[in-house]
């Protein structure tokens, strides 16, 4: 198959986006157009991500490849889906592929021809939902990242890809960040690559159940206990 024609949804340069961004494009993949999604959420959550993975590399900006690679770049206040319907219009789509952005619902799910995928930081269906390498130290579940079709529900569309990532002791919830950052857009590329060579009949398949609930927002007090566990080296999943 061709490479397909896709849109890029993205928050205002978050480093998910652009790590994503970064990784597809070197396997080959340009978006047919960028999204930005230019809101307060988006510039908190930014803000967020850039100081756990401070120190660490960043891709360059979303500006910067896209201005590199020529692709036009739109700005909305939110991904909702009326909005989003009319910025494409009739543009004939394969997928939209999600960078990192809030929740997607409504008719723009239905109008690829192909679907809306996403690259998840988290171990589906284990994982669903916010703050997932938080969530995941604290209740023991392993590390990972999943590329997974998107659906009516919160993660819960059938599965691509999965990955775990390994956590070794001594390792910081930032590490844990940063490396499922990483493996997301790695995932994305290769899911990508998947499609040309129709291969994704063979990898998609049901997510099936979950003992665990759909995670919200990891509260500071969630988050003083991973920290706590990570530097006592108590988490339950290490590689080493």
């Amino acid at each position: 198959m061709d490479a397909p024609r896709f849109a890029f949804l993205v928050l205002e340069e978050h480093p998910y986006g652009r790590e994503m961004l970064r990784r597809i494009l070197a396997a080959g993949f340009a978006p047919a157009v960028v999204v930005v999604e230019s809101s307060d959420v988006a510039d908190e959550e930014r803000e967020k991500f850039l100081v756990r993975c401070e120190g660490r590399e960043l891709a360059p900006t979303i500006a910067e490849q896209a201005a590199q690679g020529g692709i036009p770049v739109e700005s909305l206040p939110a991904h909702r889906s009326a909005a989003l319907m009319g910025l494409l219009g009739d543009e004939p789509l394969d997928l939209m592929v999600l960078g990192g952005t809030r929740i997607i619902r409504g008719a723009i799910l239905d109008h690829p021809a192909h679907g809306v995928v996403n690259s998840h930081p988290g171990l589906l269906p284990d994982c669903r939902g916010s703050a997932s390498p938080a969530w995941s130290v604290f209740h023991d579940i392993p590390v990972g990242a999943s590329t997974h079709f998107c659906d009516r529900g919160i993660d819960t569309g059938d599965l691509l890809l999965r990955r775990e990532f390994p956590v070794r002791r001594g390792m910081t919830y930032e590490d844990l960040c940063h490396g499922t950052l990483v493996l997301a857009g790695a995932l994305m590329a290769e899911a990508l690559t998947a499609y040309r060579e129709d291969r994704w009949p063979q990898l998609r398949r049901p997510q099936g159940e979950s003992p665990w609930p759909t995670f919200k927002n990891a509260p500071d007090e969630v988050l003083e206990v991973v920290r706590t566990k990570l530097a006592d080296q108590t988490y339950g999943c290490y590689v080493d």
